[in-house]
């Protein structure tokens, strides 16, 4: 009975989970936002409830799925958050998770029911709540990942070259990596299979297209690397 009571002694509260979903075009790294209300300018992370049989992770995979349609992405726990006052209308703990993925892929599934945008992580609007803490925790966690563990190519297409890989990474870090250094360092790591076609239409000579050689990327992922030059 004492058990019992102390449950019931205790304070219900609401469980959110909100995903900072990152996907990068080809110039810039992006955030994926819905607009909040339609009389204002807020916007806000992609969220949803906990249900009673979910667990944490089963959550954030459908919230994701329900939003995007989109399965099968990466997606990792970030942190938790439960300032007693980060939500005013009902005391609410979030915990975010940070995603990866593909613009295009996105963009072909998007099902147009609310109001979605892609703004740059470097120019963003004002956020719901204690988005904005959420936004500058998973830019630095993942800039630590991506400097230690290949993550960053689940935000490129199946196939790539070595500059739109580097132009995502100057995107992530926000500065220029040498182009010689950072080739010959992406190369060492032996995770890319070169392929005999060419991008065309940006040089004469044409760059070559890689794949990620997918057995040695789990290997990579499961341990840690040098990935970025200094």
């Amino acid at each position: 009975m004492l058990v019992l009571d102390q449950y019931k002694q205790q304070h219900p509260y609401l469980l959110a989970l909100d995903s900072i979903i990152f996907g990068f075009d080809g110039e810039s790294l992006k955030i994926l936002l819905v607009k909040r209300g339609t009389e204002n300018t807020t916007w806000s992370l992609m969220g949803g409830w906990l249900q009673p049989s979910e667990s944490l992770e089963e959550a954030a995979a459908r919230i994701l799925f329900d939003l995007t349609g989109l399965a099968n992405v990466y997606l990792e726990q970030l942190h938790a958050f439960g300032d007693p006052h980060r939500d005013p209308i009902v005391r609410t703990i979030s915990v975010a998770y940070f995603s990866l993925v593909k613009v295009a892929d996105y963009e072909s599934k998007l099902s147009g029911t609310f109001q979605a945008r892609w703004f740059s992580i470097y120019d963003l609007p004002p956020l719901l709540f204690d988005h904005a803490d959420m936004v500058d925790l998973a830019i630095k966690r993942l800039r630590y990942k991506a400097a230690q563990h290949p993550i960053g190519f689940e935000l490129l297409p199946e196939k790539f070259t070595i500059p739109q890989l580097k132009k995502l990474y100057d995107a992530i870090y926000n500065t220029e990596f040498d182009k010689r250094n950072f080739s010959r360092k992406i190369l060492s790591t032996n995770l890319l299979i070169k392929l005999e076609e060419k991008q065309k239409g940006f040089s004469r000579k044409g760059a070559y297209y890689y794949q990620v050689d997918k057995s040695k990327y789990q290997q990579a992922t499961d341990s840690f690397l040098n990935f970025i030059p200094s």
